[in-house]
């Protein structure tokens, strides 16, 4: 009876969390998307950077760098909206933030979607074999579109500038 009685109360002591709150170990199945990676054929400084999961968010930017100046940035980021759900939010360059809701969720690919917006409607990111495999894809003037990205872990400090 005593070891009931010590249980309940053990129980009754555990924090509650609202439910949205619980699935935190879910954006910690992104862990391995944090660092420095540099997109196969691209030019020095061309890079897209992720820093570690903290405050319930990954937070990255993309450069793109051609005949030595920026022609491309992009900010991003991975995190819990207001209802729980994960989300990727893009801001290309000076464009408004684009939010992609997660569907689909590996230890080795995400895969985040927004059918109503122009293009892209789907953004995935994966990691095979230690490479970084990105891809947008979606409809376009009534076409099927898709364009990938193959990106290799470089130091964050051996960044070109």
């Amino acid at each position: 009876m005593l070891e009931r009685s010590l249980l309940l109360a053990a129980l009754l002591a555990l924090p509650v969390l609202p439910a949205q709150a619980q699935p935190e170990h879910e954006l910690q199945k992104l862990a391995w998307l944090a660092g420095c990676w540099a997109p196969d054929g691209a030019e020095p400084g061309s890079v897209e950077h992720w820093l570690p999961l903290a405050g319930d968010t990954l937070l990255g930017l993309s450069r793109t760098v051609k005949r030595g100046r920026t022609t491309g940035h992009e900010f991003m980021q991975i995190r819990r909206n207001a209802v729980g759900r994960i989300d990727f939010i893009a801001t290309v360059g000076e464009q408004k933030p684009v939010a992609f809701a997660l569907v689909s969720l590996s230890e080795t690919e995400a895969q985040f979607e927004n059918p109503a917006h122009d293009f892209p409607q789907r953004v995935v990111y994966a990691l095979e074999q230690g490479v970084l495999k990105a891809r947008i894809e979606g409809q376009t003037q009534g076409r099927s579109k898709r364009i990938d990205f193959t990106m290799r872990r470089i130091r964050c400090e051996a960044m070109p500038g």
